[in-house]
């Protein structure tokens, strides 16, 4: 079992940033992939970004790519996701998630926290 907690969302004008991050409890953080989903009101929910367990290999939704950077800190067992360059098409609630490495689902899930950004 794992339990994630999401913080750092808040109101940022367009152009500003955000810094996420995802507390993890429960045993075998370091071997999982992490990731980030995002859902805006209406819509569905969808990839953000992920970060593999030794942080070699990094994926990010072409929307956010050059813009939003992941990355991971097993020692703390956390995980952030660091937005530049908001927009406000970036307006949604943001989860952290977490899968085994050998599974394509994502398994566990945070609450979510809200990131808006205004124009």
């Amino acid at each position: 079992q794992v339990q994630l907690v999401e913080s750092g969302g808040g109101l940022v004008q367009t152009g500003g940033s955000l810094r996420l991050s995802c507390a993890a409890s429960g045993r075998s953080f370091s071997s999982y992939v992490m990731g980030w989903f995002r859902q805006a009101p209406g819509k569905e929910r969808e990839f953000v970004a992920a970060i593999s367990w030794s942080s070699d290999r990094i994926s990010y939704a072409d929307s956010v790519k050059g813009r939003f950077t992941i990355s991971r800190d097993n020692a703390k067992n956390t995980v952030y996701l660091q937005m530049d360059s908001l927009k406000p098409e970036d307006t949604a609630r943001y989860y952290c998630t977490c899968r085994a490495t050998s599974s394509y689902e994502y398994k566990y899930w945070g609450q979510g926290t809200q990131v808006t950004v205004s124009s």
